[in-house]
């Protein structure tokens, strides 16, 4: 078992090192000074929709100064608007504006293509089985 462990332990470090690559080459798809991290941001956002920024600070698990720096790179390319909570003036909300959804979303079609390409290859139940583990394993991340 623990051989087996080990094998997995190796291949997870793989996807991630690669994971993080593709992350890289589609903020640069974006613009080619955005960051990993604040295309990470950018993912939240897509996915979530507007957020507090304290909550994004929270869900990329890092630290204030940090996404504070990666909002106001966002928002200088016009990819993100902050807006004062109505609720409570002191919050800021944040938002991916149009044009970054657009360009999120083709980065999108590109990496689910690039997947669709590499795993079309494999039969539809390996690839059932394949969403099932990753699911499975994704669930006792939490």
């Amino acid at each position: 078992m623990a051989e087996v462990i080990k094998t997995a332990q190796q291949n997870i470090g793989t996807l991630l090192i690669r994971a993080r690559k593709s992350l890289g080459v589609r903020a640069a798809m974006i613009h080619p000074d955005l960051k990993p991290m604040a295309f990470s941001a950018m993912m939240l956002l897509s996915r979530c929709g507007a957020m507090h920024q304290v909550t994004l600070t929270a869900q990329l698990d890092t630290d204030k100064a940090v996404v504070s720096r990666l909002l106001k790179q966002l928002e200088e390319l016009g990819l993100i608007s902050r807006t004062p909570d109505p609720a409570d003036g002191r919050a800021m909300i944040v938002a991916l504006t149009q044009e970054a959804h657009e360009r999120y979303e083709a980065t999108q079609d590109s990496a689910r293509q690039a997947l669709f390409n590499r795993l079309s290859k494999w039969d539809l139940e390996e690839v059932r089985l394949f969403a099932q583990l990753l699911a499975h394993f994704n669930e006792d991340l939490d």
